[in-house]
């Protein structure tokens, strides 16, 4: 007999297990039946999953399945699809991002070119280890077509929650001229203030246009 999983013990509950044991101590296919959240008539989520991963044989050969071949999966469906193809490209981007060493501007803008054509402001930061290698990307601030107001809270809170050595300022101006402004200049000499009473230095701040970008350092400007 096949239970669904609200029928299961909390303990055998891939959402409940996770919360408990934390993500690592989940199975392929509790991570999964976690992304798929329901499963389809005689199936439970974990049983969907289970099925999956034997019928691609693994995870990676899963991960590098199209929406097409995923979607054609009896019991999965394009929306669910979907969602697990969102999940393998944000993992596979994260793979790639931390092994990634920042040492100059155009190596920052590489990382955040998928930025650019933002219609919104968006402020955040590239927090490195002391080596130099990107640790992790975080927006700290979403405004209007205008500027994104930030703090110095906002901005280093995350670069102290990821242990950052330094910090790469960046945000995006909507309207595709990456030329600095005046309040752009502040804003950054503000922060490397506060990041010198952290530690943390702030090694440039990148501004991103539609097609280009301007490097504060390189512009002699911080």
């Amino acid at each position: 007999m096949r239970y669904r999983l609200k029928e299961l013990p909390p303990s055998d509950r891939p959402r409940e297990k996770l919360l408990e044991l934390g993500a690592e101590n989940l199975t392929d296919s509790e991570l999964l039946a976690i992304l798929l959240r329901t499963g389809t008539s005689g199936k439970n989520a974990v049983d969907l999953a289970r099925e999956l991963l034997n019928h691609f044989k693994g995870v990676d050969n899963l991960s590098k399945a199209s929406v097409e071949e995923l979607s054609s999966f009896k019991g999965l469906g394009k929306a669910k699809a979907i969602t697990l193809k969102a999940a393998f490209e944000l993992s596979k981007r994260v793979k790639v991002s931390r092994n990634r060493k920042i040492t100059s501007p155009e190596e920052a803008y590489e990382v955040l070119k998928p930025f650019s054509h933002k219609e919104t402001e968006h402020f955040g930061i590239l927090t490195l280890n002391r080596k130099g290698f990107l640790i992790n990307v975080h927006v700290v601030s979403i405004g209007g077509t205008g500027k994104a107001a930030v703090s110095p809270k906002e901005v280093f809170n995350p670069a102290v929650r990821d242990l950052a050595e330094a910090i790469i300022l960046f945000h995006n101006h909507p309207s595709g001229d990456p030329t600095p402004s005046r309040e752009d200049v502040k804003i950054t000499e503000k922060l490397r203030g506060a990041g010198e009473l952290l530690g943390i230095e702030v090694l440039d701040h990148i501004i991103l246009g539609k097609e280009s970008f301007t490097s504060l350092k390189g512009e002699g400007l911080v």
